[in-house]
């Protein structure tokens, strides 16, 4: 059967854990739904599982996780052995190269973002010009990941008839 199914989570690797809780809690607003914890390799069903997903020799690493207000969770993983890319922005290269968040006043985020240490990266443009109020922007957050805002839901977005 086929069927839309919702969306749970993102994970963000970020080099300093508590930062990034506090950027996001102070900047999105999302809420944290357990501290920042260590995870370490060993047989245990969550060593376990990330051996699964990561291999073997991966040693330990930190987690929190946060919620945002519909309920979508937020995954903030610290690796002992991170490093920042060179290129953050390598948009070509198969894979997430960012994520989306609404909000309708886009410049008081950008404003917000660029005020914890974050970039705006482009002019804040409109989707249909004279047509519909929609506007987006890419920015980046602290830590490197891109975020890009829109101000209206994505269904409304691209959807005809919506105005």
């Amino acid at each position: 059967m086929r069927y839309p199914r919702s969306f749970s989570h993102i994970g963000l690797s970020v080099p300093d854990v508590e930062k990034a809780v506090k950027f996001y809690e102070d900047v999105m607003g999302w809420y944290t739904i357990m501290q920042p914890t260590v995870i370490e390799e060993d047989d245990s069903p969550i060593g376990e599982m990330c051996t699964d997903v990561f291999g073997p020799g991966w040693k330990k690493f930190r987690i929190a996780h946060m919620a945002t207000s519909d309920k979508i969770g937020i995954e903030l993983f610290e690796f002992e052995n991170n490093e920042k890319p060179e290129n953050n922005f390598e948009y070509w290269k198969t894979g997430i190269f960012h994520y989306c968040v609404q909000d309708p006043d886009v410049e008081g985020l950008v404003e917000k973002i660029v005020a914890h240490g974050g970039k705006q990266r482009m002019p804040i443009r409109e989707y249909y010009p004279g047509e519909k109020p929609y506007r987006m922007v890419y920015c980046e957050d602290p830590f490197g990941n891109l975020v890009e805002i829109y101000s209206h839901s994505y269904e409304l977005t691209y959807s005809d008839g919506a105005y």
